[in-house]
Protein backbone atom coordinates (compact mmCIF):
# COMPACT_ATOMS: atom_id res chain seq x y z
CA UNK A 1 0.00 0.00 0.00
CA UNK A 2 1.18 3.49 -0.85
CA UNK A 3 0.25 6.67 1.00
CA UNK A 4 -0.37 10.29 0.07
CA UNK A 5 -0.73 13.57 1.91
CA UNK A 6 -4.20 15.02 2.17
CA UNK A 7 -3.76 18.22 0.19
CA UNK A 8 -1.03 20.40 1.64
CA UNK A 9 -1.54 19.00 5.15
CA UNK A 10 0.86 16.61 6.81
CA UNK A 11 -1.82 13.92 7.20
CA UNK A 12 -1.03 10.77 5.21
CA UNK A 13 -3.70 8.34 4.07
CA UNK A 14 -3.65 5.10 2.10
CA UNK A 15 -4.33 5.48 -1.62
CA UNK A 16 -7.24 3.09 -1.17
CA UNK A 17 -9.71 3.82 1.63
CA UNK A 18 -12.62 1.72 2.89
CA UNK A 19 -16.00 3.41 3.06
CA UNK A 20 -19.02 2.46 5.15
CA UNK A 21 -21.90 3.69 3.00
CA UNK A 22 -22.83 0.22 1.70
CA UNK A 23 -21.87 -1.73 4.83
CA UNK A 24 -24.59 -4.34 5.40
CA UNK A 25 -25.42 -4.73 9.10
CA UNK A 26 -28.79 -6.41 8.58
CA UNK A 27 -27.89 -9.83 9.98
CA UNK A 28 -25.30 -11.87 11.83
CA UNK A 29 -23.54 -13.26 8.77
CA UNK A 30 -23.49 -9.84 7.09
CA UNK A 31 -21.98 -8.24 10.19
CA UNK A 32 -19.29 -10.92 10.37
CA UNK A 33 -18.42 -10.44 6.69
CA UNK A 34 -18.19 -6.68 7.21
CA UNK A 35 -15.97 -7.24 10.26
CA UNK A 36 -13.64 -9.49 8.26
CA UNK A 37 -13.48 -6.88 5.49
CA UNK A 38 -12.46 -4.06 7.84
CA UNK A 39 -9.83 -6.22 9.53
CA UNK A 40 -8.42 -7.35 6.19
CA UNK A 41 -8.22 -3.72 5.03
CA UNK A 42 -6.22 -2.77 8.11
CA UNK A 43 -3.93 -5.78 7.75
CA UNK A 44 -3.28 -4.89 4.10
CA UNK A 45 -2.21 -1.34 4.93
CA UNK A 46 -5.45 0.63 4.60
CA UNK A 47 -5.29 3.36 7.23
CA UNK A 48 -8.25 5.50 6.10
CA UNK A 49 -11.81 4.50 7.05
CA UNK A 50 -14.66 6.74 5.91
CA UNK A 51 -18.02 6.90 7.69
CA UNK A 52 -20.90 9.30 8.40
CA UNK A 53 -23.43 9.96 11.11
CA UNK A 54 -26.25 9.23 8.65
CA UNK A 55 -25.06 5.77 7.64
CA UNK A 56 -27.45 3.19 9.11
CA UNK A 57 -28.72 5.80 11.58
CA UNK A 58 -25.41 5.88 13.44
CA UNK A 59 -24.96 2.10 13.56
CA UNK A 60 -22.18 2.22 10.94
CA UNK A 61 -20.15 4.52 13.20
CA UNK A 62 -20.70 2.22 16.19
CA UNK A 63 -19.70 -0.84 14.14
CA UNK A 64 -16.56 0.80 12.80
CA UNK A 65 -15.54 2.04 16.23
CA UNK A 66 -15.94 -1.41 17.77
CA UNK A 67 -13.54 -2.98 15.27
CA UNK A 68 -10.95 -0.22 15.14
CA UNK A 69 -10.58 -0.14 18.93
CA UNK A 70 -8.58 -3.38 18.46
CA UNK A 71 -5.78 -1.29 16.91
CA UNK A 72 -3.65 1.66 18.11
CA UNK A 73 -5.55 4.92 17.56
CA UNK A 74 -2.49 6.53 15.99
CA UNK A 75 -2.38 3.88 13.26
CA UNK A 76 -5.55 4.84 11.38
CA UNK A 77 -7.51 7.82 10.10
CA UNK A 78 -11.28 8.02 10.55
CA UNK A 79 -13.65 10.43 8.87
CA UNK A 80 -17.28 11.22 9.53
CA UNK A 81 -19.78 13.73 8.22
CA UNK A 82 -22.52 16.08 9.37
CA UNK A 83 -25.64 17.50 7.70
CA UNK A 84 -28.45 14.95 7.42
CA UNK A 85 -31.18 14.68 10.11
CA UNK A 86 -30.32 12.76 13.26
CA UNK A 87 -33.65 13.52 14.92
CA UNK A 88 -37.05 15.10 14.37
CA UNK A 89 -36.25 18.54 15.78
CA UNK A 90 -35.85 21.75 13.79
CA UNK A 91 -32.14 21.89 14.67
CA UNK A 92 -31.41 18.19 14.17
CA UNK A 93 -29.98 18.70 10.69
CA UNK A 94 -27.87 21.11 8.65
CA UNK A 95 -24.64 22.99 9.29
CA UNK A 96 -25.57 25.35 12.09
CA UNK A 97 -23.11 25.75 14.95
CA UNK A 98 -25.62 24.04 17.23
CA UNK A 99 -26.07 20.95 15.05
CA UNK A 100 -22.37 20.63 14.24
CA UNK A 101 -21.34 20.82 17.91
CA UNK A 102 -24.03 18.40 19.04
CA UNK A 103 -23.46 15.96 16.22
CA UNK A 104 -19.69 15.76 16.55
CA UNK A 105 -20.28 14.66 20.15
CA UNK A 106 -22.81 12.10 18.92
CA UNK A 107 -20.33 10.73 16.38
CA UNK A 108 -17.51 10.62 18.92
CA UNK A 109 -19.76 8.64 21.26
CA UNK A 110 -20.78 6.26 18.46
CA UNK A 111 -17.16 5.72 17.40
CA UNK A 112 -15.96 5.56 21.02
CA UNK A 113 -13.09 7.89 20.12
CA UNK A 114 -11.64 11.09 21.56
CA UNK A 115 -11.28 12.79 18.19
CA UNK A 116 -12.20 12.43 14.51
CA UNK A 117 -9.37 12.87 12.01
CA UNK A 118 -11.41 14.23 9.09
CA UNK A 119 -14.85 15.81 9.48
CA UNK A 120 -16.86 16.63 6.36
CA UNK A 121 -19.91 18.75 5.67
CA UNK A 122 -22.01 16.06 3.98
CA UNK A 123 -23.95 18.61 1.92
CA UNK A 124 -24.22 22.42 1.58
CA UNK A 125 -26.70 24.15 3.89
CA UNK A 126 -28.45 27.10 2.22
CA UNK A 127 -30.17 28.00 5.52
CA UNK A 128 -26.96 28.68 7.46
CA UNK A 129 -24.37 31.41 6.77
CA UNK A 130 -21.13 29.90 5.51
CA UNK A 131 -19.20 31.96 8.06
CA UNK A 132 -21.09 30.27 10.92
CA UNK A 133 -20.31 26.80 9.58
CA UNK A 134 -16.62 27.49 8.98
CA UNK A 135 -16.17 29.14 12.39
CA UNK A 136 -17.77 26.12 14.06
CA UNK A 137 -15.51 23.67 12.23
CA UNK A 138 -12.40 25.73 12.97
CA UNK A 139 -13.40 25.91 16.64
CA UNK A 140 -13.74 22.11 16.74
CA UNK A 141 -10.13 21.88 15.52
CA UNK A 142 -9.11 24.23 18.32
CA UNK A 143 -10.96 22.06 20.84
CA UNK A 144 -9.24 18.95 19.49
CA UNK A 145 -12.49 17.16 18.67
CA UNK A 146 -11.56 17.07 14.98
CA UNK A 147 -8.12 17.41 13.43
CA UNK A 148 -9.04 18.50 9.88
CA UNK A 149 -12.26 19.42 8.09
CA UNK A 150 -13.63 19.35 4.59
CA UNK A 151 -16.76 19.60 2.49
CA UNK A 152 -18.75 17.77 -0.17
CA UNK A 153 -19.09 18.27 -3.90
CA UNK A 154 -22.17 20.46 -3.43
CA UNK A 155 -19.97 23.36 -2.36
CA UNK A 156 -18.69 23.79 -5.93
CA UNK A 157 -15.93 26.06 -7.19
CA UNK A 158 -17.57 29.40 -6.32
CA UNK A 159 -18.43 28.29 -2.80
CA UNK A 160 -14.91 26.97 -2.24
CA UNK A 161 -13.54 30.36 -3.28
CA UNK A 162 -15.96 32.12 -0.92
CA UNK A 163 -14.99 29.75 1.89
CA UNK A 164 -11.34 30.57 1.33
CA UNK A 165 -12.05 34.31 1.62
CA UNK A 166 -13.83 33.75 4.93
CA UNK A 167 -11.04 31.51 6.24
CA UNK A 168 -8.39 34.08 5.36
CA UNK A 169 -10.43 37.03 6.71
CA UNK A 170 -10.96 35.49 10.14
CA UNK A 171 -7.69 33.48 10.29
CA UNK A 172 -9.55 30.18 10.65
CA UNK A 173 -8.02 26.74 10.37
CA UNK A 174 -7.82 25.92 6.66
CA UNK A 175 -10.08 23.58 4.76
CA UNK A 176 -8.15 20.39 4.05
CA UNK A 177 -10.26 18.07 1.92
CA UNK A 178 -13.13 17.72 -0.57
CA UNK A 179 -15.19 14.57 -1.08
CA UNK A 180 -16.89 14.54 -4.51
CA UNK A 181 -18.19 11.82 -6.77
CA UNK A 182 -15.54 11.16 -9.41
CA UNK A 183 -15.06 8.31 -11.82
CA UNK A 184 -14.50 7.64 -15.51
CA UNK A 185 -18.15 8.30 -16.37
CA UNK A 186 -18.47 11.45 -14.23
CA UNK A 187 -15.57 13.88 -14.58
CA UNK A 188 -17.34 17.14 -13.76
CA UNK A 189 -14.76 18.14 -11.11
CA UNK A 190 -12.22 18.45 -13.92
CA UNK A 191 -14.17 21.42 -15.33
CA UNK A 192 -13.34 23.73 -12.42
CA UNK A 193 -13.31 22.19 -8.94
CA UNK A 194 -10.06 20.27 -9.28
CA UNK A 195 -8.17 23.43 -10.23
CA UNK A 196 -9.60 25.29 -7.23
CA UNK A 197 -8.51 22.47 -4.92
CA UNK A 198 -5.02 22.52 -6.40
CA UNK A 199 -4.87 26.31 -5.97
CA UNK A 200 -5.59 26.12 -2.23
CA UNK A 201 -3.95 22.79 -1.44
CA UNK A 202 -7.22 20.97 -0.77
CA UNK A 203 -6.98 17.20 -1.09
CA UNK A 204 -9.66 15.22 -2.94
CA UNK A 205 -11.06 11.91 -1.67
CA UNK A 206 -13.59 10.72 -4.27
CA UNK A 207 -16.46 8.36 -3.52
CA UNK A 208 -18.19 5.97 -5.91
CA UNK A 209 -14.98 5.43 -7.94
CA UNK A 210 -16.40 2.37 -9.70
CA UNK A 211 -19.65 4.12 -10.69
CA UNK A 212 -21.87 1.98 -8.47
CA UNK A 213 -20.31 -1.17 -9.94
CA UNK A 214 -20.56 -0.22 -13.61
CA UNK A 215 -16.76 0.00 -13.87
CA UNK A 216 -16.19 -3.46 -12.43
CA UNK A 217 -17.03 -4.86 -15.86
CA UNK A 218 -19.53 -7.36 -14.45
CA UNK A 219 -22.49 -5.81 -16.30
CA UNK A 220 -22.68 -6.82 -19.97
CA UNK A 221 -24.88 -5.38 -22.71
CA UNK A 222 -27.77 -7.69 -23.54
CA UNK A 223 -27.13 -9.98 -20.58
CA UNK A 224 -29.09 -10.35 -17.31
CA UNK A 225 -27.77 -8.56 -14.25
CA UNK A 226 -25.48 -10.81 -12.18
CA UNK A 227 -27.31 -12.47 -9.30
CA UNK A 228 -26.96 -10.47 -6.09
CA UNK A 229 -25.41 -7.44 -7.82
CA UNK A 230 -26.36 -3.93 -6.80
CA UNK A 231 -28.54 -3.52 -9.89
CA UNK A 232 -30.83 -6.29 -8.61
CA UNK A 233 -31.56 -4.81 -5.18
CA UNK A 234 -30.41 -1.19 -4.73
CA UNK A 235 -33.40 0.83 -3.62
CA UNK A 236 -32.44 4.16 -5.24
CA UNK A 237 -31.55 2.48 -8.56
CA UNK A 238 -28.48 4.67 -9.06
CA UNK A 239 -26.51 2.00 -10.84
CA UNK A 240 -29.45 1.10 -13.06
CA UNK A 241 -29.49 4.64 -14.42
CA UNK A 242 -25.84 4.20 -15.44
CA UNK A 243 -26.37 0.93 -17.28
CA UNK A 244 -26.98 2.46 -20.70
CA UNK A 245 -25.82 0.83 -23.92
CA UNK A 246 -23.41 3.72 -24.47
CA UNK A 247 -21.79 3.26 -21.06
CA UNK A 248 -21.64 -0.52 -21.40
CA UNK A 249 -19.92 -0.13 -24.77
CA UNK A 250 -17.35 2.15 -23.15
CA UNK A 251 -16.72 -0.33 -20.33
CA UNK A 252 -16.20 -3.11 -22.88
CA UNK A 253 -13.58 -1.00 -24.66
CA UNK A 254 -11.94 -0.06 -21.36
CA UNK A 255 -11.86 -3.71 -20.29
CA UNK A 256 -9.81 -4.48 -23.40
CA UNK A 257 -7.31 -1.77 -22.42
CA UNK A 258 -7.13 -3.22 -18.91
CA UNK A 259 -6.49 -6.68 -20.37
CA UNK A 260 -3.67 -5.35 -22.53
CA UNK A 261 -2.09 -3.85 -19.42
CA UNK A 262 -2.50 -7.08 -17.50
CA UNK A 263 -4.79 -5.61 -14.85
CA UNK A 264 -8.47 -5.94 -13.98
CA UNK A 265 -11.13 -3.41 -14.92
CA UNK A 266 -11.60 -2.23 -11.29
CA UNK A 267 -7.84 -1.69 -10.94
CA UNK A 268 -7.78 0.32 -14.17
CA UNK A 269 -10.68 2.50 -12.96
CA UNK A 270 -9.09 3.19 -9.57
CA UNK A 271 -5.57 3.73 -10.90
CA UNK A 272 -7.02 6.13 -13.48
CA UNK A 273 -8.41 8.29 -10.68
CA UNK A 274 -5.12 8.15 -8.78
CA UNK A 275 -3.31 9.52 -11.85
CA UNK A 276 -4.18 13.02 -10.56
CA UNK A 277 -1.84 14.35 -7.88
CA UNK A 278 -4.64 16.14 -5.99
CA UNK A 279 -6.35 12.82 -5.34
CA UNK A 280 -5.37 11.91 -1.79
CA UNK A 281 -7.27 8.63 -1.52
CA UNK A 282 -10.06 6.77 -3.32
CA UNK A 283 -12.97 5.76 -1.08
CA UNK A 284 -14.07 2.29 -2.10
CA UNK A 285 -16.88 0.09 -0.90
CA UNK A 286 -16.60 -3.64 -0.38
CA UNK A 287 -19.34 -6.00 0.71
CA UNK A 288 -16.88 -8.88 1.12
CA UNK A 289 -13.11 -9.40 1.47
CA UNK A 290 -12.63 -10.56 -2.12
CA UNK A 291 -13.92 -7.23 -3.46
CA UNK A 292 -11.54 -5.41 -1.15
CA UNK A 293 -8.60 -7.50 -2.38
CA UNK A 294 -9.45 -6.53 -5.96
CA UNK A 295 -9.51 -2.83 -5.08
CA UNK A 296 -6.28 -2.88 -3.09
CA UNK A 297 -4.34 -4.03 -6.15
CA UNK A 298 -4.75 -0.52 -7.64
CA UNK A 299 -2.36 1.13 -5.17
CA UNK A 300 0.89 2.02 -6.87
CA UNK A 301 -0.31 1.15 -10.39
CA UNK A 302 0.81 3.71 -12.98
CA UNK A 303 -1.06 3.72 -16.28
CA UNK A 304 1.25 4.44 -19.28
CA UNK A 305 0.67 7.71 -21.16
CA UNK A 306 -0.33 5.96 -24.38
CA UNK A 307 -2.97 3.99 -22.49
CA UNK A 308 -4.25 7.20 -20.83
CA UNK A 309 -4.68 8.75 -24.27
CA UNK A 310 -6.54 5.66 -25.45
CA UNK A 311 -8.81 5.85 -22.40
CA UNK A 312 -9.57 9.51 -23.09
CA UNK A 313 -10.50 8.53 -26.63
CA UNK A 314 -12.98 5.97 -25.31
CA UNK A 315 -14.48 8.33 -22.74
CA UNK A 316 -14.77 11.30 -25.09
CA UNK A 317 -14.60 13.85 -22.25
CA UNK A 318 -14.30 17.53 -23.19
CA UNK A 319 -13.57 20.00 -20.35
CA UNK A 320 -15.94 22.96 -20.43
CA UNK A 321 -14.42 26.17 -21.73
CA UNK A 322 -16.30 29.10 -23.18
CA UNK A 323 -14.68 31.01 -26.01
CA UNK A 324 -16.12 34.25 -27.37
CA UNK A 325 -15.34 35.29 -30.93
Amino acid sequence: MEYRNVGKSGLKVSEIALGSWMTDLSGGSQVETARQTVRLAYEKGVNFFDCADAYSGGEAEKFLGQILKEYPRSSYVVSSKVFFPTGAGANDWGLSRKHIFENVDRSLKNLNMDYIDLYYCHRFDTTTPMEETLRALSDLVTKGKILYYGVSEEWGGARLEEAQRIIEKYHLYPMTVLQPQYHMMDRYIEHEIMAVCEKYGIGITPFSPLAQGLLTGKYKKGQPFPEGSRATHQADRQVNNLLTDENLDKVEALSKIAGELGISMPVLALAWILRKKMISSVITGASKPSQLESNLAASGVVIPEDALKEIDGVLGFIPFERHVG
